[in-house]
């Protein structure tokens, strides 16, 4: 049920079957052969239209805008709790100051 679908593996191109060997050499050099046509892919293609590529653009602006706000939001977050420890700090060194000039 969930296990994923490959695409049927591409069929390598197909060599001409070798020749036995002449008995004398040839007199002059044999022509190249052709190259062998590369069978087509049996992978679809990826077209983009407008609309996808619209549609793509749109996805990639709402997850940076996603991203862009949850680390403004943990970056708030961080200077609240240092401003807040900052005002305990200077609260508690008042006590101790209160504390230590009462006797």
């Amino acid at each position: 049920m969930l296990t994923p679908k490959y695409p049927p593996p591409d069929t390598p191109p197909t060599l001409p079957a070798p020749t036995p060997p002449a008995d004398h050499p040839p007199a002059t050099a044999p022509a190249p052969a052709p190259a062998a046509p590369v069978p087509a892919s049996n992978r679809p293609t990826v077209q983009l239209t407008p609309g996808t590529a619209l549609a793509l653009v749109g996805g990639g602006t709402a997850v940076v805008l996603v991203v862009g706000a949850v680390l403004v939001s943990l970056l708030l977050a961080v200077a609240i709790t240092g401003v807040s420890v900052a005002v305990v700090a200077v609260v508690v060194r008042l006590l101790v100051k209160d504390l230590n000039r009462g006797r």
